[in-house]
């Protein structure tokens, strides 16, 4: 069992930046494929971004096109830890912000577990 919580969230004006982190439970922690997903209000549910494990202490980062250039996932094994952190942000990004934890988290292929969720909003 894996609990993931999110923090980082907020108000933010367009053109700025935001971190989100996301604390995992659970010894396995860096075998692990972690995402980031988005729901804005009245929108499906969206990928983000992955870091995905590829054995050997690689891993490997992917991206949805809207974010690509902009936003930067990232992990500490030792913290048990994933970020996402968000630069030249835009009102369209305004979203609930998941983390997702899994044997493979991508656009296509959800993990088992998420998080709480938490709220970035960027005015313009």
């Amino acid at each position: 069992q894996v609990q993931l919580v999110e923090s980082g969230g907020g108000l933010v004006q367009a053109g700025g930046s935001l971190r989100l982190s996301c604390a995992a439970s659970g010894r396995t922690f860096s075998s692990y494929s972690m995402g980031w997903f988005r729901q804005a209000p009245g929108k499906e549910r969206q990928f983000v971004a992955g870091i995905s494990w590829s054995g050997s202490s690689t891993y490997s980062m992917h991206y949805a096109d809207f974010v690509k250039g902009r936003f930067t996932i990232s992990r500490d094994n030792a913290k048990n830890t994933v970020f996402l952190q968000m630069n030249s942000l835009k009102p369209e990004d305004t979203a609930v912000y998941y983390c997702n934890a899994g044997t493979r988290v991508s656009a296509v292929v959800v993990g088992t577990y998420w998080g709480q969720g938490t709220t970035v909003t960027v005015s313009s």
